[in-house]
This record gives C-alpha cells, sequence and structure tokens, in this order.
C-alpha cells in the first residue's frame, strides 16, 4: 500500500496536484516555492516569454548550481582525502621512530 498524498503547490498562480509520501510533504513545498520563485524572477526580468521557456530556463539554472556544487564538494573531498593521507603518513612515519 502506497503511503503517498495528494499534495497542491502553486507555481507561478497556477495550482499542481502531485503525488508524495507523507514524510517528504515539508520538501516537496520547499522546493515548490523555490521554483516559483525563480520562475517569476525570470519572467519579471522580461527577456524570456512564455511559460513553458521560462519552466526551462528555471531547470537550466537549477540543474547548473547543483553541478557546480556537486564539483565543488568533490574538490573539498579530493582535498580532505589528501590531507588526512598526509597525516596518516606523518603519524605512521612518527610511529615507525619509535
Amino acid at each position: 500500500m502506497s503511503d503517498n498524498q495528494r499534495v497542491y503547490v502553486s507555481i507561478l498562480d497556477k495550482e499542481y496536484q502531485i503525488a508524495c509520501p507523507a514524510n517528504e510533504r515539508e520538501a516537496l513545498h520547499k522546493a515548490a516555492r523555490e521554483l516559483d520563485s525563480r520562475m517569476r524572477a525570470i519572467r519579471n526580468s522580461g527577456t524570456i516569454v512564455g511559460i513553458e521557456r521560462i519552466a526551462v530556463m528555471a531547470a537550466l539554472n537549477l540543474c547548473h548550481e547543483l553541478n557546480k556544487n556537486r564539483d565543488e564538494s568533490l574538490n573539498e573531498a579530493q582535498h580532505t582525502h589528501s590531507s588526512l593521507n598526509k597525516i596518516i603518513e606523518k603519524l605512521n612515519s612518527a610511529l615507525l621512530q619509535n
């Protein structure tokens, strides 16, 4: 049995009904508010006309940010891994000297 519930979100003054697990309801509302905000900003810039084009631009912007954040996180993880390896090498060296 599915625990999905009907959730209603409003994006650019249009209401959408979405099936969503109860424990993810607040996250869905938060995502919808973020998307609505971004789409309104694109629409209000006046450079892009049409709901579909606005949605595509918002999606592209979000994907770009997601990829950028993933790349930054990967770089940080690699740097941390490298730093930890240096510490381990120093510890091993110190232990071997004793």
